[in-house]
Formats: structure tokens, sequence, C-alpha cells
């Protein structure tokens, strides 16, 4: 058995910290500074944070090698059964040839590509969010902004960026419960708060698509509508979390949202047009002439094209009318989703999968706090039945005889899906074993602690403490498991309030969540450049900080007479 211990070092949580910060700075420098593949980066860190457990912290050489193996087992179910089976799904489409169809479907909403994206990667990856949460978002509407015909690196980027404000209502207001149960404060304070600070994110994020699209011309064309877009999902986040249905809140949020940017864009469209440039990197087949230049963005201004140039874009991308029929296919697989999500919520169905799920203590990982409890992290559960994953199995099960593909080619398709994931497996699993391994050795716990010891300029340091655990775990449920205790007992020893401590690690650690290896690994492997994980984190990397900067300045002015009002 193996009590963690905090301070190792000369009984210096400071100093011990340099060491229990290691890994974390090597996996950034060798993805962002490096440039090295993630699955290489991963592995090196995981060896880092395997020597400083054994070397500095007193764990067992078995006990850190257990709990890496326990954490790698994490990464692949259920994290990676979701994105494996999601990607599958889409797969099935590619396949059938409804990938165009879908796109041709959506440029009839809005031609504009701005607009397709923030529609496809805030307000649906909301609701897909709140459905389901753990990479579901990034891995489908990465590949539905491929099939818009966005280049990869940039549907990625789109799709890493939007998935931040609705993270912590995620998975049916999951974080919220989870942060309520280890802090013992009550949900719906917490649900309250946190609804009173992620919805001034919500305000600008479709604005920061547009300008990761477009630049600063798109925004200037767009901002009606992405302001339309984003304050009604604040709006509705706001509400919902406060006075409705925490579980409820990014469902109503994704909902409202996608409705009023609908209804406003009959009434009113952009001035210009914006499409992609076609590339080597691209995917797509489209090949648009323009008669003026290509912006330095990669795109293609419809302001930019001849008239001769615009009718034949429109022919190609266009000009084939699908049947009602063909449309139903494009999207039954995401409705099907949607459908199968939702009808597991159904109480008693709910109860029903969740009768076989399995849990057990990892085999030989026996592990105490440093406060003598026994800790929950060897505690593995195998939902196999309920998990977001199976579900997704079934939504592909059902999508085969509805976009009319026979049982064969379905199955290559999901053998082939493995053979495209196998450096994101095997880089999400080295991530999530490192995690595990920080986490049990005491790590983690020491980051924290260290930054706990702030006084009270630990309203401004909380946020950043939750963006670590995310960072780490890349999941704002788990950080706040790890930290929600440690959150309350600093805010009690530096005189704030816990509920807005509490809530701000889950605030802030959504913004974490796009600079996760996991999520980066994901998103590459969604849009086929495997590998690349270093380009997107330097992509990603500035918009973290620059929202974070904004989490954290927030919730200091909450820890303070200028915005206490707003503390419930």
């Amino acid at each position: 058995m193996y009590q963690q211990v905090l301070d190792p070092i000369a009984g210096s949580l400071g100093l011990t910290s340099i060491f229990a910060a290691l890994p974390l700075i090597a996996l950034f420098v060798l993805l962002g500074a490096v440039r090295m593949k993630a699955w290489m980066a991963s592995l090196i860190a995981l060896a880092i944070a395997i020597g400083v457990a054994v070397f500095v912290y007193p764990m067992p050489v078995g006990q850190a090698l257990l709990a890496g193996a326990e954490g790698a087992a994490f990464g692949f179910f259920p994290i990676l059964w979701i994105v494996i089976n999601a990607i599958w799904i889409y797969n099935i489409t590619v396949a059938t040839g409804h990938f165009d169809v879908l796109r041709r479907s959506m440029s009839r909403v809005s031609d504009d590509m701005r607009i397709q994206g923030v529609i496809v990667a805030f307000c649906f990856g909301a609701l897909l969010e709140a459905l389901a949460g753990f990479g579901t978002p990034v891995a489908i509407t990465s590949v539905m902004l491929i099939a818009l015909g966005f280049k990869p690196i940039k549907a990625a980027t789109v799709a890493l960026v939007a998935n931040t404000a609705p993270v912590a209502f995620g998975a049916l207001g999951v974080p919220i419960t989870t942060l309520a149960t280890v802090t013992g404060l009550p949900e719906g304070d917490l649900g309250a708060m946190a609804g009173r600070q992620t919805p001034l994110l919500a305000v600008f994020v479709p604005i920061a698509l547009v300008f990761l699209i477009d630049g600063k011309r798109g925004v200037r064309q767009t901002l009606p509508a992405t302001l339309v877009c984003g304050i009604s999902f604040a709006l509705a986040q706001f509400v919902t979390s406060n006075y409705i249905s925490i579980p409820l809140t990014d469902i109503v949020a994704a909902l409202v949202s996608v409705a009023a940017t609908l209804l406003f864009l009959r009434v009113w469209q952009p001035a210009g047009r914006y499409v992609e440039a076609a590339s080597d990197e691209s995917i797509d087949a489209r090949q648009p002439v323009a008669a003026g230049g290509v912006p330095a963005d990669g795109g293609t201004h419809a302001t930019d094209l001849g008239a001769g140039d615009v009718d034949e874009y429109a022919r190609r991308d266009t000009g084939k009318r699908d049947t009602p029929g063909e449309v139903f296919k494009a999207y039954a697989p995401y409705l099907i989703i949607i459908a199968v999500f939702v009808v597991a919520q159904i109480p008693a169905i709910k109860a029903a999968l969740a009768a076989v799920t399995v849990k057990f203590d990892w085999p030989g990982l026996h592990i105490v706090s440093a406060g003598g409890k026994e800790s929950t992290l060897p505690v593995f559960t195998f939902n196999w039945l309920g998990a977001a994953g199976t579900l997704l199995v079934i939504a592909g099960l059902i999508t085969i005889p509805v976009v009319g593909i026979r049982p064969g080619p379905a199955f290559r398709a999901y053998l082939a899906t493995y053979r495209q994931l196998a450096t994101a497996i095997l880089t999400v699993m080295a991530v999530l074993a490192l995690a595990n391994v920080m986490n049990a050795s005491g790590q983690t716990a020491t980051l924290g602690a260290w930054m706990a010891g702030a006084g009270a300029a630990f309203a401004l340091l909380s946020p950043i403490l939750g963006w670590i655990g995310v960072a780490v775990t890349g999941s704002d449920t788990s950080s706040n498991s790890l930290f929600g205790a440690l959150q309350v007992a600093a805010a009690d020893k530096a005189g704030l309030s816990d509920t807005l401590m509490a809530a701000a690690n889950s605030s802030g650690g959504v913004l974490g969540k796009m600079i996760s290896p996991q999520n980066l690994a994901i998103a590459a492997a969604a849009v086929g450049i495997g590998g690349r994980e270093g380009d997107l984190f330097r992509k990603v990397f500035w918009w973290s900080i620059g929202f974070l900067v904004l989490m954290c300045v927030l919730v200091y002015l909450q820890s303070t007479p200028v915005l206490s009002w707003m503390v419930p």
C-alpha cells in the first residue's frame, strides 16, 4: 500500500512542485516547441512521471506501473470507446456518399462557411457535449466540418476551441454533480455559480471561431449573427442552470442558440460570402477558381470572385439537387445519435443500462491519500452497456439500414476506423496513464496544494487549478473530482466563498479542454492529420490562455465587492 506524501522534497510544497510539474512541462514543450508527434511526447512524459513518482515521491515501482496501467485502460474505455465509434459512424457516411449530401444541404442553410462553422462546431457541438461529453463533440463536429469543406487543420482547430463554454454542464451536468459530491456543497448553488461564469465565454466563442476561419474581416461581416448565437446561448445557459435544470442546461442552450441563429439568418445575411480554398491538405475535392487573389487565411471570398467564377463555384457546390430521402439519410446518423442518447436518459432505461455496471478495485493497486483516507483512484468502473461509446455502437447499428449500407462494408469500415486511429489510441492511452500516475503518486495534488497557499490571491489562481486538471486528464469531471475539495479547503483558509472557488474549478477547467493532449489526439485523428498534434497545440494554446485570463479576472472580481453580488 502506498500513502501519498505531498512534500517529499525537504518538506516543501514549493520545491516539490518543481518536480511535480516536470511531466507536464515536458509534454507541452515536446508538443509545442519540439513539434514531436503526440504519441512519442506522451510516452516520454509518462516515463518522466513514473520517474518522478518513484525517485522523488516514495511510490513503489510496482504501484506506479499499476497506476499507469489503470489509466491506460481508462483511456481506452470509456474515452476511446466513444471516439472510435463516433468516427465509425462518420466513416459510414463517407462510404455511402452522404458525406457530400450533408455538405450540400448545409450550404443551403447558409452558403457562408463561417456561419456553417459556428452552427456545427458551437451549437451542434454543445448539444453533443450535453448528451455525451468525453471527446464526442470534437470527434463528430471536426469531421462534419470536413464534410462542409474545411481544411483538416482548420476543422480540428475550430472544433477544439468551440468545445469550451458547454463543458462545465456537459454529459447532463455530470461535472457539477461530481463537484457537489466531492465538496459537500449544494448542487444547485454550484450549478448556479457556474451558470454565472461560463455564459460570458459563450458570448465570445462564436466570434473567436469566425476569427479562426476568416480573420478580422470575417468577424466584421458576421458579427450580428455571431452575437445572436453567443448571446442567446449565454442567456439560455444562465436561465436554465439557475432556475430550471442543471442536467438540461446545455441541451436547452444549444437548441435555443441554433433556433435563434437560423431565424436571424432568415432576415439577415453577411455582406460577403466565405468559402475554403482547396489545397493539398484538404480531403475535399472542390476546386473553386478565384478571379481575385486568395486571402492569406487560405479562404476565398465571394467578393474576390468574378461573377462567372461565383456561378461556377455555386454550380459545383450546390448544383446537384438531392432528393428529400437522400438529405434525410445524410442527417439521419446525427439525429439517431441524439435520439439514442435522449432515450438512454429516461429514468427506467437509464437504470436498466446501469444495472449491469461492474465496479472493481484495480488488481494490486492500493493507495491512501495524504490525509490517511483510502483513495478511490484504484476503483475502475466498467459501465459497458450504459457507456456513451456503447450507445454510439447502438446508434451505428441503427444507422446501417437507414442509410442503406450492407453489413459487410459497414464492418470493414469499423475495422478501418481502428487502423485510422492507431496512433491516437496509443496517444490517449499514454496521456491517461500519465494523468493517473500523477494523480496516484500525489504530483497533481502537490501542485494544487502549493497553489492553494496563495491566500486571498487564490481567487485569481483558482480557475488555473481547474485548467491544469483538465489539461492533464482531458475531463472537467475528473478535474472537479481531483481538485474540488482542495478548492473548498483553500477558500475556507483564505476567507473566500467556497461555492465561488469550487465553481471556478469547473469554469476554469473548460479552458484546458482544447490543449489536453487527449483531445488534441482525438481531433487530429478525426480529420486525418495524426502526428500533427503539435501544430494543433500551437494554434489553440493562446486561445486557451486568453480565455483563461478572462475567467481568472471574472472570478477575482466575483470575490470582491465589485461582483460579489453574483455569488448565490
